[in-house]
Formats: C-alpha cells, sequence, structure tokens
C-alpha cells in the first residue's frame, strides 16, 4: 500500500505538469496558427500599402511631364521618405500607356501587373522574387502612365518571420510559465498524498495515534478521514485485544486454581464421593465459562441488560468460589447482607468486580476476608475487605503490584463498576476495605404501603 501510494504521488506529478503543459500548448496552437496567418496577412497588407505610398508620391511628382508627353526626370525626393525607400528596397519605374520603361527601374517591358493598371485602378501581387504595385497615372479621363513599385520578396518574409520569431518566443515563455505553474499545483496536491504514504506507513509500523493533516481539498481530506477512522479503529481493536488478554490471564487464574484444588483433594480423598467431586467440578466449570463470557463480553464492548441484582444468588457464587481456596490458605470467608437494598446493575459485571477485589485480598490481604453489602443512602454499597493494610500514598489502582497484573485488575474493577453508572473507592487502608457503590433502586411508596399497614 506505501509503494503504491508513494508511486501513485510520483504519477500524479507526472500528470499534473503534463497535462498542465498539454493545455498551455493546445491554448498556443489553437490562438497562435490563426494569429500567425493573420500577422502574415497584415504584413503583406503593410508591405502593399507601403508600395502604394511610393507610388502614390512619385506619380504627382511626373503627371505633369507625361501629360505633356515629355519623359519625367525621378529625383530622390520624389521616391517617398529616404530612410524607407532604402530599407525596404522599393523600386519604381514608369512606364508609357503602351508599356514602354520611360525611367526608373523594372522590365524593360509591362508586365502583367502594369497591363492590368492600365484597366483599372491598382494591381498588386507576387511576381517571382519580388511583391510587385502598379497604378495607372491619369490626367484627367485619360491614362497617360503607369507607375510600378516593387521591392524584394525576402524583405517581406524577413518581417514575418521576425514576428512569427518573437511570438514563438513568447509561446516558449508561455510554455515555460506553465511548465512552472504545473510544478507547483503538482506539489501542492501531491504533497497531501506523501503524507498520506508517511501516515500509511506509520500505521503499518504500529503506531494507530499518528494523524492526517487536513489540507482543504475536499478529496483529499475524504481519504485522510477515512485513514484516520481506520487507524482509530485499528488502534481500538487491537487495545481490546491486549485488555482481553491481560484480564483473561488475570481473571482466569482464580477459577483455574479452584477446580484444580478441587481435582486434587479428590485425589487425596479416594474414599470421597466421585460423583460430588464430578458435580463440584461441573459448577466450577461453569463458572469458568461464565467468567470466559464476561471477558469476551468486555473485549467486544457489549454489556449485558441491567436487571435487579440477585444479590442471595450473587453471594452463593462467591462463597461455592472462594471459601475453598481461602481455606485452602487457612483464612476464612464471610458474606453478609443478602438483603440489602436492591440494584439494578449486569449481574456479570459485579461478579467481575467482585472476583477482582477477592482475589486482591486472597493475594495481597491477610485475615478473615469479609463481604458486606449495606443501604448507603440512594446507593448499594458492597464492602470487601481483610485484616491487611495499605501503605500511606500507595494508590493502589495504579501501583499495586501492577507488574505482576494486580494493579491491572483493579483498575478493570473500577472500570467496569463506572460503566454500570456505580463507583469502586477505597474506604480504608487498615484494615483494607474496598467499596463498590451501585444506584439503588427503592420500593415506590405504593409498593411500601401495604407492608407498613400490616
Amino acid at each position: 500500500m506505501i509503494l503504491f501510494l508513494v508511486g501513485h504521488t510520483l504519477s500524479v506529478r507526472r500528470r499534473i505538469v503534463t497535462l498542465t503543459v498539454l493545455a498551455a500548448v493546445l491554448a498556443i496552437t489553437l490562438f497562435g496558427v490563426p494569429l500567425a496567418l493573420a500577422v502574415a496577412k497584415f504584413h503583406e497588407s503593410m508591405s502593399t500599402h507601403d508600395l502604394e505610398r511610393a507610388a502614390d508620391t512619385v506619380a504627382l511628382a511626373v503627371t505633369g511631364d507625361l501629360a505633356n508627353g515629355r519623359v519625367p526626370e525621378l529625383r530622390p525626393a520624389e521616391l517617398g521618405p529616404e530612410g524607407q525607400t532604402r530599407t525596404l528596397g522599393i523600386v519604381i519605374g514608369v512606364y508609357s500607356p503602351t508599356g514602354r520603361l520611360l525611367t526608373g527601374q523594372g522590365p524593360a517591358h509591362a508586365d502583367d501587373f502594369v497591363r492590368s493598371a492600365r484597366d483599372s485602378d491598382r494591381a498588386s501581387g507576387l511576381l517571382g522574387d519580388e511583391v510587385v504595385l502598379a497604378e495607372p497615372v491619369l490626367s484627367g479621363p485619360a491614362v497617360v502612365g503607369v507607375i510600378r513599385a516593387s521591392h524584394p520578396r525576402a524583405v517581406l518574409d524577413d518581417r514575418i518571420r521576425s514576428t512569427w520569431l518573437k511570438m514563438a518566443g513568447l509561446a516558449g515563455i508561455a510554455i515555460a510559465a506553465s511548465w512552472l505553474i504545473g510544478l507547483r499545483i503538482s506539489a501542492r496536491l501531491a504533497r497531501p498524498l506523501e503524507e498520506l504514504a508517511v501516515t500509511a506507513e506509520r500505521l503499518g509500523e504500529g503506531d494507530f495515534t499518528v494523524r492526517t493533516r487536513r489540507t482543504g481539498v475536499r478529496e483529499i481530506d475524504q481519504v485522510a478521514e477515512a485513514l484516520d477512522a481506520t487507524s482509530e479503529r485499528i488502534g481500538e481493536t487491537l487495545e481490546r485485544e491486549r485488555t482481553f488478554s491481560s484480564d483473561a490471564s488475570h481473571q482466569l487464574r482464580t477459577p483455574l486454581t479452584g477446580l484444580r484444588l478441587q481435582l486434587e483433594a479428590a485425589l487425596e480423598s479416594p474414599d470421597r464421593d466421585p460423583y460430588a467431586t464430578i458435580r463440584d467440578g461441573i459448577a466450577s466449570a461453569d463458572r469458568l465459562e461464565r467468567t470466559i463470557d464476561d471477558l469476551l463480553a468486555l473485549a467486544t464492548q457489549s454489556r449485558a441488560p441491567r436487571a435487579l441484582l440477585d444479590l442471595g444468588k450473587l453471594f452463593e457464587e462467591v462463597r461455592q468460589t472462594w471459601h475453598g481456596l481461602l481455606a485452602g490458605r487457612g483464612r476464612a470467608l464471610r458474606i453478609s447482607g443478602r438483603e440489602a437494598l436492591p440494584a439494578r446493575a449486569a449481574d456479570a459485571a459485579v461478579r467481575q468486580v467482585l472476583a477482582v477485589l477477592l482475589d486482591n485480598a486472597a493475594t495481597h490481604g491477610r485475615g478473615t476476608v469479609t463481604v458486606v453489602a449495606r443501604d448507603a443512602g440512594d446507593a448499594l454499597a458492597i464492602d470487601v475487605s481483610d485484616e491487611g493494610t495499605i501503605p500511606d500514598g500507595t494508590d493502589p489502582f495504579v501501583t499495586r503490584d501492577e507488574a505482576q497484573g494486580h494493579g491491572i485488575g483493579l483498575r478493570l474493577a473500577r472500570s467496569l463498576a463506572e460503566a454500570e453508572g456505580g463507583r469502586l473507592r477505597l474506604s480504608s487502608p487498615a484494615p483494607t476495605t474496598f467499596t463498590l457503590l451501585l444506584p439503588a433502586e427503592r420500593p415506590s411508596p405504593r409498593e411500601e404501603g401495604p407492608g407498613l399497614a400490616s
């Protein structure tokens, strides 16, 4: 996926730059070619205009001589501006009505343009390597001569070529500018993709806290949001798996130990009824299965529905699970308050909280372990105590043998209590007492009325 994103990013850069340059080339071609043709036409028109102006100047100067039958003499001043004539290479020839060259430069006999001009106002075009314009000289209604003006075609070609070269230079500058713009746009669009590639790489390395920066490009931000959501979901899934692994290893140890002790006691008492041992083993296996179901529910974040807590049944399970374990260590278990104020909570959650507290008392405490349910105002309080002590300044939910997993169990118990709307706190460090508080559900006055009346 990472190589794909990197390769895709490079491909995006190239595509953006290529498309930008191609768009510029296409636009320049669509506008440049017609413009180049128009420029050529413009220079042809200007060339004809220059020849026309030179011919008009000469015609004004020689009309009188031609009308009187004299051969005119061309002077430099009559050829128009000297600089223009010299620069353009314009040459002038004066012809008689019969087509004979009288003065100036040109073919000895009239060409097609001179002959055409005798019968029209003007004739112009290309002839060989020249640009030619011919116009008649009139004296009244009569044609008394023809003026032929021409200059080398190379002059016109040079003008057109020079303009085209300038246009090509401007086109090159425009293409280079579009290339630079394409690079900038591609960098702006590809940088977020590169950041996504880096994020994906870190995600692949196991860093599920990585997040992507928003760019303001909607499509890229949608990919970033999807990647962030995926990272968060994967992180949560792995965290649940880690939590489940630690919780399972911690919580399953006690029922497995109880089952083992039952089997070992049966082996040491061959005269004991095997059916009783089997029944006790099945009951322990049922409690183990219930513990596994509770832990799986925790791992998948699915909670059992809250119902009125059956303290009698719950405390009986506590007695069956822990009495033998504590007795094997020479310690007693006392349970009281089975008829305390009812509370609404999930049996599985409360069962796991008590399992953590009793395991904590059996592992770290001393003497008799006591489980008491009592009325605490608007809450049902279940105290789990032993005769041990916790040093001052010690937070058992964080530091108490956390390396061995016991702190993890207390944190689990507290999170389960809070998920049920209750609290778990250390009521007394000496003797060690943990109190589970659950919201109580008191009977309504209508339900209490008959009892009071009786």
